[in-house]
């Protein structure tokens, strides 16, 4: 295996930077459905408009997110669909790892009960 640069691996530190705020990821869930504008993106999070422009220029910096104009609006949508993937190998891990924390309580209880 290749060793890997320090740059590159600040890269993907930063990458994941952006993902480490659950107001992006939940923007990112937004769109997954579509392309949305400020206004519709606001409805569906419940957040304020600054927060989602604020997060919305992170994901669109990080070029996970792309915007396009649309008469008066801009709209966003996911330019990296791939994020879905990580975002799900990820939830996946976290949901074994719950169940394998899950049974040995249950063993602990089990043996505290007996």
């Amino acid at each position: 295996m290749p060793e890997v640069v320090p740059q590159a691996l600040e890269q993907v530190a930063d990458y994941f930077k952006v993902l480490s705020e659950a107001s992006r990821l939940q923007l990112l869930c937004c769109l997954k459905s579509g392309s949305k504008n400020v206004t519709e993106i606001m409805t569906a999070t419940d957040l304020g408009q600054a927060n989602v422009s604020k997060h919305l220029k992170i994901l669109t910096q990080a070029g996970i997110v792309s915007r396009h104009p649309s008469g008066v609006s801009v709209y966003y949508k996911i330019a990296d669909p791939i994020i879905f993937n990580l975002c799900e190998l990820v939830c996946d891990r976290l949901v074994t790892r719950l169940e394998t924390q899950s049974q040995q309580l249950d063993r602990l209880e089990a043996w505290h009960n007996s």
